[in-house]
């Protein structure tokens, strides 16, 4: 019986899972192009849900006023900084405002990205350029400015938010070579950090996405390819999946609850694939 009991005093009955409470977590790209959910949007609203006090950056004002607000109205706490995630300076301006406001930086979600389609003769270099800042740049420079205030607590949690196209040089049969190029860059960019810091009390992950039906895919399709082209489009991308949908925000930011919190304590250096068993049932 003592030993259940001290068994029981090490790894007590926990009734607060996933629980956030106390932390305060940076999400960049917290707003949303368009109405309804988009991935770092509802990263943000979950995180606070789970207790977590939200520092939201995001280029437009009004997405993070809103993502602020749904917090706020369900009596969570979120602070948002309009912030160019490519700048240094811009970057760094919003890691002091946050630590000036709630004195530490506990998790920090990477979520900003986007893809532009091309193959190395088409894409023109300025795109090429963009993509590697927008989709890679962004994360180095969140890391560059978080991590020394992650070590100096001595513990952190860091969550990139990555996509299958990673994996692969095609997304729905269009070929995305610098898109695809950033999110393999991104996995080696995870798993180094991770072991640069695995000793100092910093775990390091990453969220890797299937398909996604969120306002910026919708709103980019419609620049790509207009109406028509778009909606058939969807339809041919739900029907890919092996699960019978894509995904939408909130099966990303579960998967980003799990790796930012505690009960995460002993994975690192790792990918979460959120696909809908899509790379999977690929050939090859």
């Amino acid at each position: 019986m003592q030993a259940i009991i001290r068994l029981q005093q090490q790894y007590p009955k926990d009734i607060n899972m996933l629980s956030l409470k106390g932390k305060v977590a940076m999400v960049s790209g917290a707003g949303s192009v368009g109405p309804g959910w988009g991935n770092g949007k509802a990263a943000a609203v979950l995180l606070a849900r789970q207790g977590a006090t939200v520092f939201g950056t995001d280029i437009s004002a009004a997405a993070l006023d809103e993502t602020r607000a749904i917090i706020e109205q369900e009596g969570g706490v979120c602070a948002t900084r309009v912030c160019d995630m490519t700048s240094s300076d811009s970057v760094k301006a919003a890691v002091d405002e946050c630590l000036k406001q709630f004195g530490s930086i506990d998790i920090l979600i990477n979520n900003v990205g986007g893809s532009a389609p091309g193959d190395p003769v088409s894409m023109s270099e300025e795109v090429w350029d963009s993509q590697i800042d927008h989709n890679l740049k962004t994360a180095f420079l969140a890391c560059k400015h978080v991590l020394p205030v992650m070590e100096k607590q001595r513990n952190g949690a860091i969550v990139n938010v990555s996509s299958v196209a990673g994996f692969s040089h095609q997304v729905d049969g269009r070929v995305h070579i610098a898109y695809s190029a950033t999110k393999s860059g991104l996995l080696g960019f995870t798993r180094a950090t991770a072991i640069a810091y695995v000793k100092k009390g910093i775990r390091c992950n990453m969220v890797v996405l299937g398909t996604m039906h969120t306002p910026l895919v919708e709103e980019r399709l419609m620049k790509q390819l207009g109406p028509e082209a778009a909606a058939n489009l969807v339809a041919k991308r739900h029907a890919a999946v092996p699960i019978g949908r894509m995904g939408d925000a909130w099966d990303s930011a579960n998967a980003v609850l799990f790796l930012a919190s505690d009960e995460a304590r002993y994975i690192t250096a790792t990918q979460l694939i959120v696909d809908g068993g899509l790379t999977a049932a690929r050939p090859g």
